[in-house]
């Protein structure tokens, strides 16, 4: 899903909502409640969810360089 960065035309308050593509945008600003609330363009962040990671995303420990160990057993044996 992604999350949208808002601004209220009234108050200034700024704030990122986590939303649907297919959702209306918001209108109401939360601070202060009034219908001054306006989509702001920015870089589009997101959440990953689910499965499909690469083999070396949030492990931790010895796990967590998996890539780098294999590409060090290929230099040793030149």
């Amino acid at each position: 899903m992604p999350i949208y960065e808002y601004q209220c035309d009234a108050c200034q308050h700024r704030c990122e909502v986590l939303r649907k593509i297919s959702d209306e945008p918001l209108t109401k600003c939360p601070a202060c409640g009034k219908e001054t609330l306006q989509k702001l363009m920015s870089a589009s962040g997101f959440r990953l969810k689910g499965e499909g990671w690469y083999e070396t995303d949030f492990k931790s420990g010895k796990k967590k360089n998996l890539a780098e160990g294999s590409a060090k057993k290929s230099s040793d044996s030149k």
